[in-house]
């Protein structure tokens, strides 16, 4: 059985969630030739032959955690809303339990399974399949062996009925190759699909123990790096949870980022890369301010 209908609350709720606007020009021309597009939409302006390193995507880190107090807690929206606002990457971390996968960010337990995330991103993507999902799987807070895991995400994918949702491969696609799918970032030694952090594919800064003001400075070294230097695909996390919680280091990274990037020296740059972001939505704009980096679009 199809797993959609049992998940059609996410889908609701989702609808439910406030969308920024995005214009949309297929070149560098004027409001003439923009179209009107929801941030639930932006890559449907993107030409199918785009590759996904040639994107900028918005993401967030530990893109579950929502509980647990200020240490713990990462996000303050649910999956649903996260994809609607424009976030395209998620984090996903799980623990075995029950032979089933509970989402968690250390010990706590974020009340909500990986049926929960796979359900948000289904419903997302059937009602918009212009767009796709990439989606790192790794495991938090248990230490089973990688075939233990692989065979839990074996059983979501066949006798769970979640198989048609993911794009399964070794190769980064295109983004044609990607709408309507989540495709799976393996950071896992049992997974398929393709493997998280392969320096052949992957420049990843997450130094995620620098303080804000250390922390900064590798943000937009990475930002530079991805402009510059174009072919794998740039990962740029802005988190980090030293010395202070989560939140109030977003507080201080987030408006900095957004002002590097709606500044004269990102202007027109394409291709930075998934720019994982804890709690992305408390800062108005930024997800638009990530956006206007890609191929075609203009916010």
């Amino acid at each position: 059985m199809s797993p959609h209908p049992a998940t059609r609350r996410n889908f609701l709720a989702g609808a439910l969630a406030a969308t920024a606007t995005v214009l949309i020009g297929a070149g560098p021309a004027g409001a003439a030739n923009r179209q009107v597009l929801t941030t639930q939409g932006w890559m449907g302006a993107v030409p199918d032959a785009t590759a996904l390193q040639r994107l900028t995507i918005p993401g967030s880190h530990d893109s579950g955690a929502r509980y647990g107090g200020p240490w713990a807690e990462c996000q303050n929206t649910a999956i649903a809303e996260q994809l609607n606002s424009g976030i395209r990457f998620l984090d996903v971390r799980c623990r075995i339990t029950g032979g089933s996968f509970a989402i968690h960010h250390g010990a706590s337990y974020q009340n909500l399974m990986f049926g929960d995330v796979l359900g948000a991103c289904w419903d997302f993507l059937a009602a918009h399949p212009t767009e796709t999902v990439l989606m790192r799987v790794k495991q938090e807070y248990s230490e089973e062996s990688d075939a233990a895991f692989r065979a839990v995400f074996d059983d979501y994918l066949d006798n769970r009925g979640w198989r048609p949702l993911f794009r399964i491969d070794f190769s980064l696609p295109t983004l044609g190759e990607a709408r309507g799918k989540v495709v799976l970032l393996a950071d896992n030694g049992g997974l398929p699909g393709i493997r998280y952090a392969d320096s052949e594919l992957f420049d990843i800064q997450d130094d995620y123990m620098a303080e804000p003001f250390a922390k900064y400075p590798k943000i937009e070294a990475q930002f530079r790096k991805a402009a510059q230097q174009p072919g794998k695909l740039y990962m740029n996390y802005v988190s980090t949870a030293a010395l202070m919680p989560p939140r109030w280091n977003a507080d201080r990274l987030n408006p900095q980022v957004q002002s590097f990037l709606d500044g004269s020296e990102a202007s027109g740059w394409t291709g930075l890369g998934i720019v994982p972001l804890d709690f992305p939505t408390t800062r108005s704009g930024l997800v638009e301010s990530l956006l206007r980096h890609n191929p075609g679009l203009r916010v």
